[in-house]
């Protein structure tokens, strides 16, 4: 049978007045497209030789990135994830990539 392990690692307090806390991390709110300022560039180090381009400063919700980086794969015709914050697109796609968030009306920097 599994344990479930206590994140705070607290097993028994002596004050009357604990509670515990739960793990409340707020959700930054999705910024619109226009509000957004994004890094776009291609990336092979660490990769095996294999090029990626990589999408990054999303400013918002992890499911609102999901979902663009769901879109962009789509255009693409290639796989991808989200990591660390980035979406992480594989291959060299900067033209589509960049065609695409232009019509969507995000703020774009490429460094090639």
């Amino acid at each position: 049978m599994g344990h479930r392990r206590n994140k705070n690692k607290i097993v028994y307090s002596t004050n009357p007045d604990f509670i515990m806390e739960a793990d409340n991390q707020v959700e930054i709110e999705t910024l619109p497209a226009a509000k957004q300022n994004l890094l776009i560039r291609t990336d092979r180090k660490n990769r095996r030789g294999k090029t990626v381009t990589l999408i990054a400063g999303f400013i918002g919700q992890k499911t609102d990135l999901i979902t663009l980086s769901k879109k962009l794969k789509t255009v693409c015709g290639v796989g991808g994830t989200v990591k660390n914050g980035e979406i992480l697109i594989q291959g060299n796609h900067l033209d589509k990539i960049v065609k695409l968030l232009k019509k969507e009306n995000f703020n774009l920097k490429c460094q090639g």
